[in-house]
């Protein structure tokens, strides 16, 4: 038996695809997100879901901007947002190797903790003064609503100027 020519191709061929498969699952990244707060247990909802009762570990896809809502009975209610910045290994040119060819597993972990205010009453003087306020507004705007109405009726009345 003797050897053709047209093995090397075929050689070469099975050392792409070996080399290929050994670097596809390579890489790997892994997101993780805590939150804290103070008291514990408090439910916590990002980006208008709820993920549970503090302390709470999700994974998350993307960086950026999270709207974060966290509340417990006896508790102000807590409203905010926090921002996850991207690594540099997750922007380009970087993320292609972090993800495809780096041999290990990367884990990205962050941690946020909150710290919520006890639920105080108001005055029954505070709110008949903040009612008060409101009630003044309300009707200065209506009335300057009701000039406007009117003098854009005067002007449709007296029909366009020369």
């Amino acid at each position: 038996m003797h050897r053709t020519r047209k093995s090397f191709p075929v050689k070469l061929i099975l050392i792409c695809v070996g080399l290929s498969v050994a670097v596809v699952p390579a890489g790997c990244v892994e997101r993780k997100l805590t939150i804290n707060t103070e008291p514990a247990g408090a439910l916590v909802w990002l980006n208008d879901e709820e993920i549970g009762a503090s302390p709470v570990t999700v994974e998350f896809n993307w960086y950026g901007d999270y709207k974060v809502r966290i509340s417990k009975e006896g508790y102000e209610t807590l409203n905010t947002h926090r921002e996850l910045k991207a690594p540099l290994h997750d922007g380009f040119p970087f993320d292609f190797f972090a993800e495809v060819v780096w041999p290990g597993r990367i884990v990205d972990e962050y941690e946020w903790s909150f710290r919520l205010a006890e639920y105080q009453a108001p005055e029954r003087a505070e709110l008949i003064d903040a009612a008060q306020q409101m009630k003044e507004m309300a009707a200065a705007e209506f009335e300057e609503g009701m000039r406007q109405q009117e003098e854009e009726q005067k002007a449709a009345d007296n029909g366009p100027t020369q």
